[in-house]
């Protein structure tokens, strides 16, 4: 399952509102017997980054997405959580 372009509004950000967001997607996915959660997110967003690593994510890929983009050094990076326990 793909978890794509999750977003808090700033007037609620801090609340704990994107780690709640972001367990329901796992507990969601994992209800429904997918083995794992993907998503990608970009150099500059940190905070996700380091949401998405708190709730079991792991990068597995990095890239630029234009040349333009390499000279400014933004990168996407790529996130997946395997959830155990599929059969």
């Amino acid at each position: 399952l793909e978890l794509k372009r999750m977003s808090v509004s700033k007037d609620y950000r801090g609340q704990g509102i994107s780690k709640a967001l972001c367990g329901e997607v796992l507990r969601f996915t994992r209800a429904r017997g997918y083995g794992a959660v993907v998503l990608t997110t970009s150099s500059v967003q940190l905070v996700a980054q380091r949401l998405y690593e708190s709730q079991g994510f792991r990068r597995v890929g990095v890239y630029s997405p234009s040349l333009q983009a390499s000279i400014f050094r933004f990168q996407l990076f790529h996130y997946r959580c395997d959830l155990p326990g599929r059969t």
